[in-house]
């Protein structure tokens, strides 16, 4: 059985999706769907069809938060130290090619958020950083070719 790394904030942030989904999302939507029965014909009732459709959303999002949840392998990023970037490392690095400062965290595969900076541990960027230190260059092939960066900061 496979195990799924996620940091502490991760499995919190995961707990509290499940614990919102099944509190207030799946009594919102059961309600909803009592609601567009009482409207009559379901073949022609879109409000219905819509409801159904979240439903199954949410449900197989449930069973998904489940899965993950119970083969969590939550990892206190607070106890690394070191200068070695690793699991839960927050990375700040510098594109060679554009002079451009990004900072990044390496997450597990059920956390990653783009948008907040998070990095998946198996994308290729977070393949090419982890052993390595401060001062080294990570490279790896991004869509857009050749991408090189220099590590500037690691912290935890």
């Amino acid at each position: 059985m496979d195990k799924y790394p996620l940091t502490k904030e991760g499995f919190n942030a995961l707990e509290q999706e499940l614990k919102n989904l099944k509190g207030v999302e799946r009594p919102n939507i059961i309600a909803a769907i009592s609601e567009a029965r009482s409207h009559g014909d379901l073949s022609e009732n879109a409000e219905y069809s819509a409801a159904k459709e979240k439903q199954s959303f949410i449900e197989g999002r449930i069973q998904e938060l489940e899965v993950v949840i119970s083969r969590a392998q939550v990892i206190d990023t607070s106890l690394n130290k070191g200068n070695i970037i690793r699991f839960g490392a927050k990375v700040l690095l510098v594109d060679e090619d554009t002079d451009k400062e990004s900072k990044y965290q390496i997450v597990g595969d059920y956390e990653a958020d783009i948008e907040k900076n998070k990095i998946s541990v198996s994308s290729p960027l977070a393949r090419a950083l982890i052993g390595k230190e401060v001062g080294d260059t990570a490279e790896y092939t991004a869509p857009g070719g050749k991408k090189s960066f220099e590590i500037l900061e690691i912290s935890y």
